[in-house]
């Protein structure tokens, strides 16, 4: 089971939004295409406020999170992002329940 999760929450300026969601989008897709131990990355829009953004990433450790930060496109990502937002936090956390789909 994949046991490490990741919870990022950006508050993103809403002139920034569009660059954001592309920058985003590009990592997302890159971390799941190309790292063996990156399992999930959704990219998330809170309902009432389209400017604040979750991800939720499933690694397989912390090792492999730790592999993820190393990456290129992650780092491009977390370069560009850095002024786009108005704040971030992160929350780490161990996944101990993942019920498959039919299980």
């Amino acid at each position: 089971m994949n046991k490490f999760v990741l919870i990022v929450e950006f508050q993103v300026k809403p002139e920034n939004l569009a660059k954001f969601d592309e920058l985003v989008a590009v990592n997302a897709k890159a971390s799941v295409a190309s790292e063996p131990g990156c399992r999930q990355f959704d990219v998330l829009r809170a309902l009432d406020d389209p400017c604040r953004v979750e991800l939720y990433e499933v690694y397989d450790s912390e090792a492999a999170f730790k592999t993820h930060l190393e990456q290129a496109h992650t780092k491009t990502f977390l370069g560009q992002a850095k002024e786009l937002v108005t704040k971030q936090s992160v929350l780490k956390l161990a996944r101990t329940v993942a019920p498959a789909k039919g299980g």
